[in-house]
């Protein structure tokens, strides 16, 4: 099986700059993550969802390296059925003509 999320768009405090550090901004999750379903052993949603967003307001990142590092780590940690994912972070407005991402693979490699 395979869940997305897409465009998960919230405001939080994130960067290194110093008026990053005072006032949120807005910020855009997109996931894709490929998991084993069997048994009813299902990926909520709804939860994938609050622990993304909870961990980026709670933690306050200053490096999106930082930040989708440990959310990737939380994520495998609570779904261990997970078996690739691929998450990217968008900052929409920090600069002025375009929007700045990072993304990150995490998964089992087959040989």
């Amino acid at each position: 099986m395979t869940i997305k999320i897409k465009n998960l768009t919230f405001k939080t405090i994130i960067g290194v700059l110093k008026f990053e550090r005072l006032k949120k901004q807005k910020v855009i999750i997109n996931l894709k993550a490929k998991y084993i379903y069997k048994n009813n052993n299902y990926i909520n949603y709804v939860e994938l969802n609050q622990l993304i967003k909870n961990r980026l307001q709670q933690k306050k990142f200053e490096l999106l390296e930082d930040a989708i590092n440990d959310i990737i780590s939380q994520i495998v940690t609570k779904y261990p059925t997970i078996k690739k994912l691929k998450l990217e972070i968008t900052k929409p407005d920090i600069l002025k003509d375009c929007q700045v991402s990072i993304s990150k693979k995490w998964g089992v490699k087959k040989n």
